[in-house]
């Protein structure tokens, strides 16, 4: 009987490989570089165990080697391993070029990210004027008791989102749909050749491509 605590979150399944192949996935720290074609390894081994399938581990895997602490980790000199941790030979330069030039990119998407949220500097010399806190009336209630204000909503954490492939998507698979500048929670229905059906938690049934969607 198949067992039902599958699991569906990416880092859930990173913290299982860390804890099911220690020698290989490494959860702090330094990490090693992959044996080639280890997906084909993890996916044999773990044939037989329900908890994953092998669409979430292609996302999971890609999550890792895409993480800054792996692409440093693809330097001179470094042994790719395999899921026992055996060396399997060094690393090319052409690999090794591609994976700084991929850490570049991502660190200066990162820094320009930051400079566009960080808050405008003042010209040199001036402080910065403080605008006054705007007042706000409150419209008292006839029984003439003071109206509470309304709890903060805090903002939903960030999720390192990526884009999925076609071969990364399955019927009843939960995703999120690039709508505008925030991505839609929901569950994919139906898959029609390069069309996904996907129903948003808002219970909105919207067909899309795999290129809108993310994990």
């Amino acid at each position: 009987m198949e067992s039902t605590d599958k699991l569906t979150d990416t880092n859930a399944i990173l913290a299982y490989l860390y804890e099911t192949f220690p020698l290989c996935f490494i959860a702090e720290g330094e990490t090693k570089p992959l044996k080639i074609g280890l997906f084909q390894d993890l996916a044999e081994r773990l044939a037989d165990d329900s908890k994953v399938s092998k669409t979430q581990l292609r996302v999971a895997l890609r999550r890792y080697t895409s993480s800054w602490r792996y692409l440093k980790s693809v330097k001179a000199g470094a042994q790719r391993v395999d899921l026992d941790g055996q060396p399997c030979g060094e690393l090319e330069q052409e690999h090794i070029d591609h994976a700084q030039a991929m850490l570049k990119e991502s660190q200066e998407k990162a820094k320009a990210k930051r400079a566009a949220q960080a808050p405008k500097a003042a010209p040199a010399g001036k402080a910065p004027a403080k605008k006054a806190p705007k007042k706000v009336a409150v419209p008292a209630r006839k029984t003439g008791r003071p109206v509470k204000a309304a709890p903060k909503i805090e903002s939903a954490p960030t999720v390192n989102l990526v884009q999925a492939q076609l071969t990364d998507l399955a019927k009843k698979q939960r995703v999120n749909v690039k709508l505008g500048m925030t991505p839609v929670a929901g569950v994919i229905t139906d898959i029609n050749k390069e069309d996904i059906h996907v129903q948003l938690d808002s219970g909105l049934t919207v067909k899309v491509k795999a290129e809108h969607i993310l994990l």
